[in-house]
């Protein structure tokens, strides 16, 4: 028969026991690594693939992917080679989740891409293996008409465009969204981005676009442009695949000659500093005025000195 003081011994014991799981990591729940931000940008700098969870207390969200993606560690090592780690409270999950934590970032030679899809260890390993490599192709003016075959709805197949601008914080943030976008899509749609104020000027004119980030789906010869406002990876991926049936379809353009996009760069300048043309108005509007000045003083003589007269005549008559 036990005795009281026994079942007492026990229940401490217990206590003790389950106090200690709670102080030891990996006895209540699996965890992974934790870095430091400067660790973490170290790391996707020198390193092929590095898998990151960012995290924040409280979050039992973020308990859970963090559990899933531990029971992911040793196959996603043996495999990539991957690290895998996490960030707590980090200012810079807002560069790759617009809704911050819980987020799963996969970086493939420092290009990221924003994990899409449930809390399951299988289907994040299946996304993570399904795309190694960045997706995302880069296309300028030399290349887009090329690869894309826009205008002639040819073989390439469909393109989703994102235009984006060195400048623009709202793009450089939208990349680990679009790389999710364009692994969903993969071989059904291509998707690439153009830089708007580098090598990508040009097309973009061409397409009427003013504002970063846009996106166009390019189909069949003609083309639709996303109007919502809302930009996440699932609208996105609707778009691509069948909501773009909602939108407009516009004949595709064929490219602009040298002089009219000149034409339409210095129009396009000019829209985007108003403050540059206020000035350039006022400037000439001076030398204008001083144009006028200038060649009035110009066309009135000089009367002559009649001092200077007097004194050669009086020269004269001695």
């Amino acid at each position: 028969m036990v005795s009281v003081l026994s079942i007492k011994h026990m229940f401490y014991s217990i206590l003790a026991l389950t106090f200690v799981a709670g102080l030891i990591p990996g006895i209540n729940g699996k965890k992974l690594e934790k870095v430091s931000d400067d660790e973490f940008l170290k790391l996707i700098q020198t390193e092929k693939y590095v898998v990151t969870l960012f995290s924040k207390p409280g979050c039992s969200k973020c308990d859970q992917y963090e559990n899933e993606l531990a029971n992911n560690r040793e196959v996603l090592v043996d495999s990539l080679g991957a690290w895998v780690v996490k960030l707590v409270s980090s200012p810079l999950a807002k560069l790759y989740s617009p809704e911050l934590e819980p987020a799963v970032v996969f970086f493939r030679h420092g290009v990221p891409m924003l994990y899409h899809g449930s809390i399951d260890e299988e289907e994040m390993l299946s996304k993570i293996q399904k795309c190694q490599d960045p997706t995302v192709k880069a296309l300028n003016d030399e290349t887009f008409e090329h690869l894309t075959q826009a205008a002639t709805g040819a073989t390439t197949g469909d393109w989703l465009i994102m235009f984006t601008r060195g400048t623009c914080v709202k793009s450089q943030r939208l990349q680990a969204v679009f790389e999710a976008v364009a692994c969903e899509l993969k071989f059904r749609v291509n998707a690439a981005r153009v830089d708007k104020s580098g090598d990508g000027g040009a097309t973009s004119r061409r397409f009427g676009v003013t504002d970063t980030p846009y996106f166009i789906l390019f189909r069949h010869g003609k083309l639709y442009r996303y109007e919502l406002d809302t930009i996440d990876i699932q609208s996105l991926i609707d778009f691509a695949t069948d909501f773009y049936r909602n939108s407009k379809a516009e004949a595709v353009p064929i490219p602009k000659s040298p002089f009219d996009d000149f034409t339409e760069m210095i129009v396009e300048k000019m829209r985007e500093n108003p403050q540059v043309v206020k000035l350039g108005s006022i400037i000439t509007a001076i030398v204008i005025i001083l144009g006028i000045f200038i060649s009035f003083v110009g066309k009135k003589k000089p009367a002559s000195s009649p001092k200077k007269k007097d004194k050669d005549s009086s020269k004269k008559k001695s």
